[in-house]
């Protein structure tokens, strides 16, 4: 657990992390309550660009809890809209959260989210649900917490699960995560050893001032994250994200040139990306899992304007036979609009979202 947070800490840039949530959205939630203890404030801004299922967990939690959430929309880029943004924040505000990259695969411009929020005495969360990506992507430092998934770092998802959530925040925060913190210290005779530390911030020492009702960690999935970031390195992982960032830019690059497909977000992405389509998304996704291909995600059932919208999502075990084989399929379905019908049962894949 300690190797954990140590590894955490140097992938999210941040000075301390905990011992694992139970998975990304609700390490998302708990880095919004500990916002809202710090700051004292009651509001919270949220992009439509953060997993909506995100949204929804924190929706859940803070019901009850007379707190605002402030939703705003995003740009053409597929970043979050500054022009909606700006008016939004107030002395009110607790916090910002951005998620990068985003629902769409596209990278937030966290500094000036940063500025922002800062200005006006709120804090930014800074949301990872590819932490893959901060491999290749310069780490969140401006952020004040941190939080997210880290199922990508070999932990197989099997029948919807497990998930390992993370947290990190700066120093500053400490007394206010939630979760496990193992401590480094010494013993009598002076050897190295690990304990739970500021223990007082938990249920089961003080349960009416605890700063979670987390009772537990994902140990297994966070021993099984560390065996794999200690043995990629950070080589290894570098390499393996320039894997996923150019795998993707190709299917992308491909498919923008066939006529009627667009890549319509021009903002930086990493391993997704969305594509639209001149035919009915579900038909395409049809033809596609006809070739044993999981085509990506019908985007219009989290964002009803996104119609015949795909996302994309382009990984290190993707071949380029395989990127080509789908170019084929869209190229085809552009040329023949229609189909009739669109029954093809799912038997395996080759692409797809990987979480």
């Amino acid at each position: 657990m300690f190797e954990f947070q140590t590894l955490i800490t140097q992938l999210t840039g941040m000075d301390v992390a905990n011992a694992s949530l139970y998975d990304g959205s609700t390490a998302a939630t708990e880095a919004v309550l500990m916002a809202l203890r710090v700051t004292r404030r009651r509001q919270v801004v949220l992009p439509r660009t953060l997993h909506l299922e995100y949204r929804q967990v924190l929706e859940t939690y803070v019901r009850h809890q007379d707190v605002d959430l402030k939703e705003v929309g995003y740009s053409p880029t597929g970043q979050i809209d500054f022009g909606k943004l700006r008016p939004s924040v107030t002395a009110e505000t607790a916090a910002i959260v951005i998620q990068s990259p985003n629902f769409f695969g596209v990278l937030e411009k966290s500094a000036e989210v940063a500025e922002i929020a800062h200005r006006n005495g709120a804090l930014l969360i800074f949301v990872v649900t590819e932490p893959l990506s901060l491999g290749i992507v310069k780490p969140p430092v401006e952020a004040d917490i941190v939080a997210g998934e880290a199922q990508s770092f070999g932990v197989p998802v099997a029948f919807g699960g497990p998930y390992l959530g993370f947290l990190s925040a700066r120093e500053t925060f400490l007394r206010q995560m939630p979760g496990r913190l193992v401590g480094q210290t010494q013993d009598t005779e002076g050897r190295r050893g690990f304990v739970l530390t500021l223990a007082t911030r938990e249920q089961h020492i003080r349960r009416e001032k605890a700063t979670s009702n987390i009772c537990t960690n994902q140990s297994l999935c966070a021993l099984a994250a560390t065996i794999y970031l200690s043995l990629l390195g950070k080589r290894g992982l570098q390499a393996l994200a320039g894997q996923n960032l150019a795998k993707a830019h190709y299917a992308a690059q491909e498919l923008g040139r066939i006529s009627g497909v667009a890549v319509p977000l021009s903002g930086p992405f990493f391993n997704e990306f969305v594509v639209k389509t001149p035919v009915p998304a579900e038909d395409l996704l049809a033809e596609l899992r006809k070739e044993k291909i999981i085509g990506g995600l019908n985007l219009e059932k989290y964002y009803p304007e996104l119609k015949n919208h795909l996302l994309i999502c382009v990984t290190e075990i993707v071949s380029r036979a395989a990127i080509d084989r789908m170019v084929a399929v869209h190229r085809r379905m552009a040329s023949f609009p229609k189909v009739p019908s669109r029954a093809a049962e799912l038997d395996t894949a080759s692409i797809g979202r990987n979480r």
